[in-house]
């Protein structure tokens, strides 16, 4: 099957390109990422993605705005949902480039992280595949956790210390409250 895979880091993006190319699955990259805050991180993890591409051959495209006011006037409210706003947008662009450009298929490699919400992504990814008449593709790629962080070292690619809003950049190095 054509997939299209929704990128949102480098390092992120390995275990699920090595394990789509072994299904014999045509994977192409789409980079999409308005939640990734601040702007140096962004570049940080584009940069890193476009390294990762060219060194493994993998066609990406990448959309390369940084929509701050947007992310935050959807989640400021109630941050303690952004999560799920970042899986729909993306996944909901990732959808939308998927159809244009006519793949079969998408899969995000939010499948990969230990810390996403797998049942959110695969539900909203599995409507938005009926509403645009694709496939979405679910693996669990978590089991590569340890083999993606080898690999993304040995290729020398930035790795991120957060999911990437400033939220949970705040939740990463902010001292935190202890409770009693």
């Amino acid at each position: 099957m054509r997939i299209l895979l929704h990128i949102c880091c480098g390092n992120c993006a390995i275990y699920p390109v090595k394990v789509l190319r072994e299904q014999n699955h045509e994977v192409a990259g789409f980079f999409y990422n308005q939640n990734i805050h601040p702007y140096r991180e962004f570049s940080k993890r584009l940069a890193a993605t476009r390294q990762y591409a060219d060194q493994v051959e993998l066609p990406v495209t990448y959309n390369e705005e940084y929509r701050l006011e947007e992310f935050l006037a959807a989640v400021a409210q109630n941050p303690e949902n952004r999560c799920e706003y970042c899986y729909q947008s993306r996944l909901l662009a990732t959808a939308q480039e998927a159809k244009k450009l006519n793949f079969a298929g998408f899969t995000t490699t939010l499948l990969y992280s230990r810390y996403q919400k797998h049942q959110d992504i695969v539900a909203y990814g599995e409507t938005l595949a009926e509403e645009f008449g694709l496939s979405f593709h679910y693996q669990d790629y978590r089991i590569g956790w340890n083999e993606g962080i080898r690999i993304s070292k040995e290729m020398e690619l930035y790795r991120q210390q957060y999911c990437g809003c400033i939220y949970s950049e705040k939740d990463r190095y902010a001292p935190r409250k202890k409770s009693n």
